[in-house]
């Protein structure tokens, strides 16, 4: 079969990398087409758009960027058209993929959404597009499940494809002496994937470095920017040493002893490395005052959500002040907190589901 896949961002092109490699296990002839990122092309699939095109962050963003994600819409819709796949496979990214996912059903194409857009959270009426436009939900979230049932439409939970990245990673043996770090502790930052939330939380984060001078930190950069893009940030800082090291976050959080991190599913990657963390989130002045009218949930962080009590600490807009990182980093350096947190982070992966969520979802698709 023929399968076309649409991923948005980065944390799109992880998962759906893992999901075309299952696909192909699961479907011998499986011919994939997609758009999203580096991961998904190396797995086997054709890609037609790299994500970092189309991956805007926040209401004003999309806005002034409008012209640019219509235009990717309208040329997404004519590659599906020409290409003819058996089936769509939506993941995430809901604001592009629903529009896509109301036109394929209309052209009568199969429509399976894995990694489901967070309804819960806010614009809960979409559950009537879900409803109408998509055949085969895969959730990944253990709440979900309950949440869809509610509204009288049957989903699938897969368990968190995380949990397989994070069991399937291969250290580097040679990965300190390979960027000549030393001996201190490390503190890995990680500001998300997108120019706007870099901009936001790295030069933040970098006030740290003076405070920690027995920590080496280490900045986890995205493989969609460029390093003159963080090395321009950095200069906030003169004097001071950072290390910067691109699309090898599996690596500095294996090795990483706190980590300061930008909300996403880096928060749950973190947990799953068993690193003590602190969740940092500032974004744009009118796009935050939007979302906090519609935003219904208690946390930013996917940890805090499954867990469902504050277990990291969430610094969010105004409180993400230097002084207020600085408190919060110490305590997560604090032996005694440290082991109460990894028993907690424990607990989440017990919640998680357990390993095989692509192989599960590939499995449903297929059949």
């Amino acid at each position: 079969m023929k399968y076309f896949i649409i991923a948005g961002e980065a944390s799109g092109d992880l998962h759906g990398s893992n999901l075309i490699k299952a696909l192909k296990k699961q479907d011998s002839e499986a011919e994939i087409v997609c758009w999203g990122g580096d991961l998904m092309e190396s797995a086997g699939g054709r890609l037609l758009q790299h994500y970092r095109e189309i991956s805007f962050m926040g209401f004003l963003e999309v806005v002034l960027n409008l012209r640019t994600i219509l235009r990717a819409m309208a040329n997404c819709k004519r590659q599906i058209e020409l290409e003819k796949p058996d089936k769509l496979i939506l993941i995430d990214y809901p604001g592009f993929n629903f529009r896509i996912a109301e036109w394929a059903k209309k052209k009568e194409l199969e429509v399976n959404y894995y990694i489901s857009p967070q309804l819960w959270a806010w614009k809960e009426n979409r559950i009537k597009k879900v409803k109408r436009d998509i055949d085969k939900m895969f959730v990944i979230l253990p709440f979900e499940k309950d949440f869809y049932k509610k509204h009288d439409y049957q989903v699938e939970f897969v368990g968190h494809p995380l949990l397989d990245v994070t069991e399937n990673y291969i250290e580097n043996p040679v990965f300190k002496q390979e960027y000549q770090l030393d001996e201190r502790p490390i503190i890995a930052l990680l500001p998300g994937s997108r120019k706007q939330e870099i901009q936001n939380m790295l030069a933040v984060m970098l006030a740290m470095v003076k405070k920690f001078p027995d920590y080496q930190f280490i900045i986890a950069a995205a493989p969609a920017q460029s390093l003159d893009f963080y090395q321009d940030i950095i200069q906030t800082i003169p004097n001071e040493s950072v290390t910067i090291i691109q699309n090898q976050t599996y690596d500095i959080l294996n090795h990483a002893f706190a980590a300061l991190v930008t909300s996403g599913t880096a928060t749950l990657e973190t947990a799953l490395f068993n690193v003590p963390q602190v969740v940092c989130y500032k974004g744009g002045a009118i796009s935050f005052a939007i979302a906090k009218r519609l935003v219904k949930i208690k946390y930013i962080s996917l940890v805090n959500l499954i867990m469902d009590k504050p277990l990291v600490k969430e610094l969010i807009q105004n409180e993400l002040t230097i002084n207020n990182l600085e408190l919060e980093l110490n305590k997560i350096l604090d032996k005694k907190n440290r082991e109460i947190l990894f028993s907690e982070y424990e607990l989440l992966k017990q919640k998680l589901g357990g390993e095989g969520a692509s192989e599960r979802t590939a499995k449903f698709i297929v059949t």
